[in-house]
């Protein structure tokens, strides 16, 4: 039977404990503030991130995990017996990352089999990918089957977010469609999803305030689960706002009793972009319920 390992990048948000009691590997992403570069979530707490970038005369960058260190991960689980691995990692539409992995798969396929797998999307949404890889892997199923279900399960995520002040989009380039935004920046607070055509984050809605924004994702979420045949789980994930992020999850619960909620987070890499204040819905087959086919 071939032995698989799973790899994801720190923007997956697991926790430690979730990642070591599936055998997850998670590759720390470099970002940098002030001239001084930290591995996200080794380096520096995420709240510690925030209160940094709210101090800091310069918008922070991110970069990639250097190669060096990817291909040694690689060859660790060659020499462990792992025959293939499935490498989970952010959208290609806001990094570059799953190039670099594209070229170490052909630079290394003498070592070991590396599978390149687009989450199409990145945080704890990307987390549940990795999780349940590592649990099709444990079970025994075999390569093609995994990447099959993956994929499948992949197609039944969907999310919208809004962010409290657009500008770390635009200034990250992270934003497709930016300059119909723009001119409105102060007075309005987009509705934002990663459930494109390009994964890419496109802006679809202008709403006048948070209070308004919340409520047309509550509907847009009623609207779309109504239409699905499989039980969903759900997650409200917050930009250093913890309060107001479980506030509106106890909301949620309320009203959805038979979902189950959770409540995550936007480290360092991604709330470079989105800026402290950002919250998100997003939804996905849940598994435990009604476990891929």
């Amino acid at each position: 039977m071939m032995k698989i390992a799973v790899v994801t990048d720190s923007t997956a948000y697991l926790t430690p404990e979730e990642a070591a009691a599936n055998n997850i590997h998670v590759v720390p992403i470099p970002v940098t503030l002030d001239g001084q570069t930290y591995r996200e979530g080794v380096d520096i707490s995420t709240s510690e991130f925030y209160d940094k970038m709210a101090k800091s005369g310069s918008f922070p960058t991110t970069a990639q995990t250097p190669i060096g260190q990817l291909m040694e991960l690689y060859q660790g689980l060659a020499d462990d017996g792992y025959d293939a691995v499935i490498s989970i990692h952010l959208t290609k539409a806001i990094s570059g990352y799953l190039n670099t992995i594209e070229q170490l798969s052909i630079q290394m396929k003498d070592v070991i089999k590396i599978i390149p797998f687009d989450s199409h999307l990145t945080v704890k949404m990307m987390g549940y990918l990795a999780l349940e890889a590592a649990h099709l892997a444990n079970n025994g199923d075999n390569l093609d089957d995994i990447l099959k279900k993956l994929t499948e399960y992949r197609d039944t995520f969907n999310n919208v977010f809004v962010v409290d002040d657009l500008q770390n989009l635009v200034r990250g380039g992270r934003l497709s469609n930016a300059a119909a935004f723009v001119g409105s920046i102060l007075k309005i607070k987009p509705l934002l999803t990663m459930n494109t055509p390009t994964h890419a984050i496109e802006a679809f809605e202008k709403v006048r305030s948070m209070k308004k924004a919340k409520l047309r994702c509550e509907q847009i979420f009623d609207q779309d689960i109504a239409k699905l045949n499989y039980p969903v789980r759900a997650m409200v994930i917050h930009a250093d706002v913890p309060e107001a992020g479980q506030k509106w999850m106890d909301k949620l619960q309320a009203d959805h009793p038979n979902i189950r909620f959770e409540l995550s987070y936007f480290g360092p890499v991604i709330g470079t972009h989105l800026g402290k204040g950002a919250l998100a819905l997003a939804w996905m087959q849940d598994t435990e319920k009604k476990p891929l086919a």
